[in-house]
């Protein structure tokens, strides 16, 4: 098992989402978050350029089979790809137990 964690554009989710969706991954966590990397954002206000430190994103976590792992990762690529700097990042990490708490199901079942 793993959990694959993305952080994309805002404007993207609609379309991450769906692309997942018809890939059959249908279970996921959204968070809106704030933050920065490489990507610098410019605005002016009264005449004067004004970088802001943080930049609205959207974070998507998905706990997936190991089967899942790839067809994940390469639709959440070309759903939110626009070849741009700030276009997000994907972590994979490994996810050791998940727990239904309705069922009480453990493992792969779980999820």
């Amino acid at each position: 098992m793993k959990l694959i964690t993305t952080i994309i554009r805002e404007n993207l989710l609609d379309q991450v989402r769906e692309a997942l969706i018809e890939a059959e991954i249908t279970r996921i966590t959204v968070s809106f978050v704030s933050g920065h990397g490489r990507q610098q954002h410019e605005d002016y206000y009264r005449g004067n350029k004004v970088v802001p430190n943080l930049i609205p994103k959207v974070r998507v976590e998905i706990a997936v089979n190991d089967e899942f792992v790839d067809i994940t990762i390469n639709t959440i690529i070309k759903a939110a790809k626009t070849g741009n700097v700030g276009d997000g990042k994907i972590f994979v990490t490994p996810l050791d137990e998940c727990i239904r708490i309705r069922t009480s199901e453990r493992g792969g079942r779980a999820i």
